[in-house]
């Protein structure tokens, strides 16, 4: 059973580092194509050009006026987006069907009770990596209940190894692609910072060599600056949320193993010393 699993997380491994692999280039594609093709159209702009000033209260030609961080950001806004909600599926898959509070207190309920069997049954009703790595100790646990030949000590730890191995199997890929979250949340609003201040060179650049100041003008180049720090802030403040929620499920879904596996290991020592 414990070279099924591995078999079926390595898969599922696999299948996440080739989503992650196809995901970042695409969206780094599309972004550039909104930038290019959505927020530059012409139609945006003055004159129809989008190399002249955006129409009034036109926010996508001012996002276009950001420069060529913008679409740097929205990738990375849209990467957020993305790994967010495949993060949420995979932690709710690894949940099972109902919440894991639930299902633990019917556990204990069960194996206070010592009815092994019928908890064995939850776990195949329940699904999910929670279940696998509960319905892997209760298995052990029926196993070791039979063998009167191993003291009750190694019995114990034999169990509880089980359950270690089993839980080592299962819940690391809920934090797979949680990095690359991390990761957004940390260098999206730098990326921002850079291309204000990108911005703000280019626009006090050119309102150097104009000769007579122009104070329409530099105030248009400062907003279109704070552009990129708007998008960087807003990306990074999304993307530590996602982060810290997915984080709190995960260690729920851990203490909730870490719960259910003291329960049958409580359960069998009082069994066999009794």
């Amino acid at each position: 059973m414990k070279t099924q699993s591995k078999s079926s997380s390595s898969l599922g491994d696999s299948l996440k580092s080739g989503f992650a692999a196809v995901v970042i280039p695409v969206e780094i594609a599309l972004a550039i194509v909104i930038y290019l093709f959505v927020l530059g159209d012409g139609s945006n702009f003055a004159g129809g050009d989008n190399h002249n000033h955006p129409l009034p209260g036109n926010y996508l030609g001012i996002v276009f006026k950001g420069g060529p961080i913008v679409p740097m950001l929205l990738s990375l806004l849209m990467m957020v987006l993305t790994f967010g909600i495949e993060r949420l599926l995979t932690i709710m898959m690894a949940q099972g069907k109902s919440s894991t509070q639930t299902f633990i207190r019917k556990i204990k309920n069960l194996m206070a009770a010592n009815n092994v069997d019928q908890a064995v049954a939850e776990c195949d009703k329940q699904k999910g990596s929670v279940a696998n790595v509960v319905k892997a100790g209760l298995a052990k646990y029926s196993e070791l209940s039979k063998n009167n030949t191993i003291e009750v000590d190694k019995r114990v730890q034999l169990i509880q190894k089980d359950i270690e191995e089993t839980t080592q199997l299962e819940m690391p890929m809920l934090e797979k692609n949680l990095v690359i979250i991390a990761t957004i949340a940390s260098i999206a609003t730098l990326l921002g910072l850079l291309g204000t201040v990108l911005g703000m060179i280019k626009s006090f650049a050119a309102l150097a060599t104009a000769g007579a100041p122009d104070s329409v003008a530099l105030a248009n180049g400062i907003s279109e600056a704070l552009i990129n720090t708007a998008l960087g802030i807003g990306t990074s403040a999304i993307a530590i949320i996602l982060y810290n929620f997915f984080t709190s499920k995960i260690d729920a879904l851990t203490y909730g193993i870490d719960e259910a596996g003291f329960s049958i290991i409580q359960n069998f020592t009082g069994q066999a010393k009794a």
